[in-house]
């Protein structure tokens, strides 16, 4: 249950972040946003923030006579006036603001049928409505012309330019990569860990980085992130040469290690391969590094953050290169299954791996989005750029039946990969094997 809450937590944010980002560009660029909302409709509750004018009565004091008389007493002259004035109340237009509570879908009950009267007859407007809806999964934002409609409106996103359109679509990807950076560079200043393989380095630990698919690491239970502290015997490694070196001696013998993982100590035990096959460990740990905690200052760690996601761009680089001369990139895609089982993985390691984990999401999610396909802000922006190019926009009923199409085929292959996932569950396929009395 808590790897399930952090997961749809995680995956809360960074939807909600990029929504985020096309929200406060589109506000900026004098765009109307007609919703903002915290998870996904049905909507719970929303707030709306209306601005207007209202005829309201002021008190007034008018001056009906001045009367002035001169008298003399003696040598001095003596000047009296005597006002006489008038209250009255007077009706001016005042610019005001007002705010209302909406429940469910807006003009559900007589409340708000009678304030979205008020609303029309005062020729009030209406401000973003802030909502909290049931599914708590992201967010969303409904930009006002975000399908083309309002075009001879200002305050739409279909009559501003191309740039200006642009902006607003690439900010949600720039919002999931500056949260990447900034929980990087976080990571950085608790304290990250830095590789010093072959440095000796008195204070260093070895750190699982990689473990192979079936094998033996992974069938007795240990998973990347761990620390390998010593052998069953209490010999504590020096290195990895050490811990290579007593994996290989002991093939066929099952062998006892004990891991730090987190703040807790844990014991494994397993049997390497006798037959090894080339590029393979016997025990199947594929990485291994000697790794020191080291902390950061806050401008240095900002540096630090920054060329982490250098990284990340460059490893993905050369996957896509990979693919594009037909080499098997060894990357497995992961739906919501995967992607919460792996959750589970990096939760007991620690806050460090849990934000580093989010940070490596959140650049995935950012590049996917990024990619020119239908329905995606990638796709979405290579459409403005052909209408610029042309000269005029593309036909709007060609653009959406792109859009639908392309969301259809993610969607689909969403459902397809959560579907293999589910059935690649052991517990599940147990389960219906039994139901088939196979079992």
């Amino acid at each position: 249950m808590l790897t399930v809450i952090v997961f749809i937590v995680i995956l809360g944010i960074l939807v909600f972040v990029h929504e985020l980002g096309h929200f406060v560009m589109a506000r900026r660029n004098g765009i109307k946003a007609e919703e903002f909302g915290l998870g996904f409709p049905p909507r719970l509750v929303g707030i709306q923030f209306l601005q207007g004018e209202e005829k309201q009565k002021f008190s007034e004091i008018e001056s009906l006579e001045v009367k002035r008389s001169d008298m003399k007493i003696g040598d001095e002259e003596i000047i009296q006036e005597t006002i006489t004035e008038k209250m009255h109340t007077v009706e001016k237009k005042v610019p005001v603001k007002r705010w209302r509570i909406i429940w469910g879908r807006d003009g559900d009950d007589e409340d708000e049928k009678q304030a979205l009267h008020l609303i029309h007859k005062k020729k009030f407007e209406g401000g973003t409505i802030y909502s909290l809806n049931w599914l708590p999964i992201g967010g969303f934002v409904r930009i006002k012309g975000e399908d083309g409609d309002g075009k001879k409106d200002k305050d739409s996103f279909a009559a501003k330019s191309p740039w200006v359109r642009i902006k607003v679509l690439v900010a949600g990807v720039a919002m999931n990569f500056i949260l990447a950076w900034v929980l990087l560079s976080i990571t950085f200043m608790i304290g990250s860990y830095q590789d010093v393989t072959g440095e000796h380095n008195t204070e260093a630990k070895i750190l699982i980085e990689s473990i192979e698919k079936d094998s033996p690491a992974e069938k007795m239970g240990l998973k990347v992130g761990d620390m390998i502290v010593k052998n069953g015997d209490g010999f504590i490694f020096p290195s990895v040469e050490a811990v290579q070196e007593y994996i290989n001696s002991n093939k066929g013998t099952e062998v006892n290690l004990v891991v730090q993982r987190g703040d807790e100590e844990m014991s494994f035990s397993g049997t390497p391969r006798v037959e090894v096959k080339e590029g393979q460990g016997a025990l199947g740990i594929s990485g291994l590094g000697e790794v020191i905690v080291k902390k950061y200052s806050f401008f240095p760690a900002l540096w630090k953050g920054f060329l982490e996601i250098g990284n990340m761009f460059i490893a993905i680089g050369g996957i896509i290169k990979g693919l594009f001369y037909g080499q098997a990139s060894g990357i497995e895609v992961m739906g919501p299954i995967k992607l919460a089982e792996f959750t589970g993985q990096i939760i007991p390691l620690g806050l460090v791996f849990v934000l580093r984990f989010i940070a490596i999401f959140s650049v995935n999610l950012a590049i996917i989005n990024a990619l020119p396909f239908p329905a995606l802000d990638g796709g979405r922006i290579l459409f403005i750029l052909i209408e610029k190019i042309k000269g005029r926009p593309v036909s709007q009923k060609v653009e959406q039946a792109f859009h639908t199409v392309g969301m259809m085929m993610l969607l689909a292959l969403m459902f397809f990969i959560t579907v293999r996932e589910i059935f690649a569950l052991d517990a599940v396929t147990k389960m219906i094997f039994k139901i088939k009395g196979i079992l």
